[in-house]
């Protein structure tokens, strides 16, 4: 069974169209919302679909630790609640796990959706890092659960909590890329902001992650930044 493990602040527009499309799927899963604090309808939306749901601490981290915790499946598989799932996107998971016990987990080939050529850009860009093993959680992170355990798990940090992940992922064994069908993200947090802006805020905070500034210390940085979109989106979704 897979464990589809959702972290969520106020998702009433995005979730619903997801959790639809569980419904899609074949493969024996449980749905599992993690909730962050949403004062929206979320946690009604997602326990009338039949979903467990779970009160969490704020920020992606935590909540994708408690569900995995919680979770009671061999795989685990984490999604953000603006993803588009593809029907089969389950059946591929088990295909390429059971095909070759060697490989630990993986994700999907990530796509942004609209029209505009920042997001084309973007997708191209993420599939070009994707070979060099570089992913993060929009684009579906998968895993076997004894691997993730060994792994110790998802630490429940305010940011960049799915980089550190997936470095551990990736020296730990090897993982494949599902190419068909692909994963499509919402490009919503890039809505009303230049280019430029978007690049250089995800240089910044990665140069002063590898730099070794705390996690707890980036977020307040992003935070500073206000009433910027930027530090507005990071502050919603981390906080």
């Amino acid at each position: 069974m897979i464990s589809i493990i959702i972290p969520t602040l106020d998702e009433v527009t995005s979730l619903p169209g997801l959790l639809d499309a569980m419904g899609q799927q074949r493969v024996a899963h449980e749905i599992i919302v993690a909730d962050g604090g949403s004062r929206d309808r979320t946690l009604e939306i997602a326990r009338n679909s039949g979903a467990r749901t779970l009160a969490a601490r704020s920020g992606r981290g935590a909540g994708m630790a408690l569900g995995a915790k919680a979770a009671r499946g061999d795989v685990l598989f984490f999604l953000h609640a603006d993803s588009a799932l593809a029907p089969g996107a389950l059946d591929r998971i088990d295909e390429v796990l059971a095909a070759d016990a060697n490989i630990i987990g993986g994700n999907f080939r990530l796509v942004f959706d609209g029209d505009g050529k920042f997001s084309r850009r973007l997708t191209r860009f993420c599939a070009w890092i994707r070979l060099l093993g570089f992913y993060y959680g929009d684009s579906g992170i998968f895993v076997r659960r004894p691997v993730y355990q060994a792994l110790g798990g998802f630490r429940p940090i305010p940011v960049m909590e799915d980089w550190d992940f997936v470095r551990r992922l990736e020296r730990f064994g090897r993982t494949c890329c599902i190419a068909d069908p692909p994963l499509v993200t919402s490009s919503r947090r890039f809505a009303g902001r230049h280019p430029v802006e978007i690049l250089c805020g995800l240089v910044r905070i990665h140069v002063l992650y590898w730099l070794g500034v705390s996690p707890d210390r980036l977020i307040k940085i992003y935070r500073t930044q206000a009433p910027s979109p930027q530090a507005r989106w990071a502050a919603r979704h981390y906080r």
